[in-house]
């Protein structure tokens, strides 16, 4: 089979398509044949050594989406032939996969796998940010960075259907039209306002109970200035790079502010967690309060390319890449 395999951690040139074996599936493994494959900002910290991978040369990707073709042994509770979906360790760009089952989720015929494979990591971070890290409530102002982004449409659309006072912000007039349309009630071009002066005018000065930040260093800051006393801070990624050492006392003159790195793996270690927070994303998708966007489906072998309109910030939505 073919897989995207990396041999020195580098820029998008660094993934070559090659040719490589795969064992059976081992004990409480399933193997998947793979219909659609997730990407994520989080490959980009992987590919480049921002995160260290498990061994060289290895293969990217946490999410795919397919059909089980074998499982190993001890395995009871999936068979070949079942539609599945998946979170895991990296090793998803490639045609096939074997996944610890402890990993999977049977898929319903309402859910594509170019749905799933678009939404199982952004969807499920989205459920741990909106349901477990600040449980938003209606009438809560809530600010979604990255609105037009893949975790941001689901954010702002979820946000809404939960009653909340969507605020988003993005980077240009195409990507505000985005966000708008995901149920955002206020969209903020950060590349011609001031977000923090934006946000308390909305507001009237209330500010917001929770802002959800991926982009990291370059709104770290201005993420606190936008909330009210005892507000929640969930920098949950580092797109424009990892937030530096502060005065922890800055939290306390801002307002008691709380501030969490959650990550969406410290979730998904409970089985029982990963099936209640699954079970949310999918009845929200086949409901119709969630669509998830599918920007492209690009080829196995094009992927260089989509990790650098990735890194450009030129990608709305989500991804996937068809084997």
């Amino acid at each position: 089979m073919r897989a995207i395999r990396i041999h020195t951690p580098g820029g998008p040139e660094a993934m070559v398509l090659e040719d490589v074996e795969l064992a059976a599936p081992g004990p409480g493994e399933a193997r998947v044949k793979h219909h659609a494959i997730g990407v994520n900002y989080l490959d980009v910290y992987y590919r480049t050594g921002f995160y260290p991978s498990p061994s060289i040369p290895f293969t990217l990707g946490n999410e795919g989406a397919g059909e089980v073709v074998a499982v190993g042994k001890g395995v009871e509770d999936f068979k070949p032939g079942d539609r599945v979906a998946y979170v895991s360790t990296i090793g998803s760009y490639a045609e096939e996969r074997n996944v610890a089952v402890k990993h999977l989720v049977k898929l319903p015929k309402g859910v594509s796998y170019v749905q799933a494979a678009g939404m199982m990591l952004k969807g499920l971070t989205a459920q741990y940010l909106l349901r477990q890290t600040y449980k938003v409530k209606e009438g809560d102002n809530i600010l979604v960075h990255a609105g037009a982004g893949g975790v941001g449409q689901i954010l702002c659309q979820w946000g809404k259907a939960l009653g909340a006072n969507v605020i988003a912000t993005v980077g240009s007039p195409e990507k505000a039209k985005i966000a708008k349309k995901c149920g955002a009630k206020h969209v903020i071009d950060y590349s011609k306002e001031d977000f923090v002066a934006r946000v308390a005018k909305i507001t009237k000065g209330a500010k917001c109970a929770v802002v959800y930040d991926g982009v990291g260093k370059a709104t770290f800051a201005g993420s606190l200035d936008c909330l009210q006393p005892f507000g929640v801070l969930a920098s949950y990624g580092s797109a424009s790079g990892a937030v530096e050492a502060f005065n922890l006392g800055v939290l306390g003159a801002k307002g008691s502010l709380f501030v969490t790195r959650p990550t969406l793996f410290t979730f998904l270690a409970d089985r029982a967690r990963l099936e209640k927070m699954a079970r949310d994303l999918i009845k929200v998708v086949v409901d119709g309060a969630v669509k998830i966007d599918v920007s492209e489906q690009a080829p196995l072998a094009d992927v260089a390319r989509v990790h650098a309109d990735l890194e450009a910030r030129k990608t709305t939505g989500s991804i996937v890449l068809i084997p």
